[in-house]
C-alpha cells in the first residue's frame, strides 16, 4: 500500500506539533527524536522520511511555534497594556508547551544552529514590531528602543517567574514588572512630556 503525499504531510505536521510543544516545554535537548516520534504515533525509523537531521526538526518546530504566536492570545491583544498583562500572566507562565517560544527557548536557541537562530530572530522582530505599533502615538523618543526594553523586561520577568520555586515570589515578579511597564509605557501620563 502506498503512502500518499497527503498522508506524508499529515504525519510531518503531527511530528512538528509534538516537537514544537515539547521543545518549548522541555528544552531542545529535553526530548529525543525517538520520544518525539513515539508521541507522534510513529516509529523512529520514519523520522528520516521527514527530516534529514535533528537540527532540521528543530528549525521547523521553531518555525511552527513562532507561527502559532501569530494568532495567539499573546499577540492578538488590542493594546499595549493588555499585551503586557497577557504575556506576564500566571496562565502564560504555567503553559510552557503553548507559550511564547522566545521566552521558553531563549538559552537553547543561543546555543543552536544559525538556521534556528534566524527563525527565532524573525519571531523576535515580529514581536518588537507589534509592540512598537501599540505604543501610544505621543511616545517620546525611539519606539524601537522602548519596544526592545519592554520585550526584554517581559521575557526576563517570565523566565524569573518560571524559575523560582516560591509561588508568591513568582506572582510578585509578574505583577511588579507588569505594573511598572504599564506605568512607564502604556499610560498617557507616562508618554507625554511634562510641560
Amino acid at each position: 500500500m502506498g503512502y500518499s503525499q497527503a498522508e506524508k504531510a499529515e504525519s510531518h505536521q503531527r511530528i512538528l506539533d509534538v516537537a514544537s510543544r515539547r521543545f518549548r516545554e522541555l528544552g531542545l535537548e529535553g526530548i529525543s527524536v525517538a520520544d518525539v516520534m513515539k508521541e507522534a504515533g510513529m516509529t523512529v525509523g520514519g523520522f528520516y522520511k521527514h527530516f534529514a537531521t535533528r537540527d532540521d526538526l528543530v528549525v521547523e518546530a521553531m518555525g511552527a511555534a513562532c507561527q502559532e504566536m501569530e494568532d495567539s492570545v499573546l499577540t492578538a491583544q488590542p493594546t499595549l497594556k493588555k499585551s503586557i498583562q497577557a504575556y506576564l500572566s500566571e496562565d502564560h507562565r504555567d503553559d510552557f508547551a503553548n507559550g511564547c517560544p522566545i521566552s521558553s527557548l531563549i538559552n537553547d536557541i543561543a546555543r543552536s544552529t544559525e538556521d534556528a537562530r534566524e527563525v527565532y530572530a524573525e519571531r523576535l522582530e515580529a514581536s518588537l514590531a507589534s509592540l512598537e505599533g501599540k505604543l501610544p502615538e505621543e511616545t517620546e523618543g525611539s519606539k524601537r528602543a522602548k519596544a526592545i526594553l519592554i520585550y526584554s523586561a517581559m521575557v526576563g520577568a517570565l523566565g524569573l517567574a518560571r524559575a523560582v520555586p516560591d509561588p508568591k515570589l513568582s506572582r510578585q515578579i509578574l505583577n511588579a514588572v507588569s505594573s511598572e511597564l504599564i506605568a512607564l509605557f502604556a499610560s498617557r501620563k507616562s508618554v507625554t512630556s511634562a510641560a
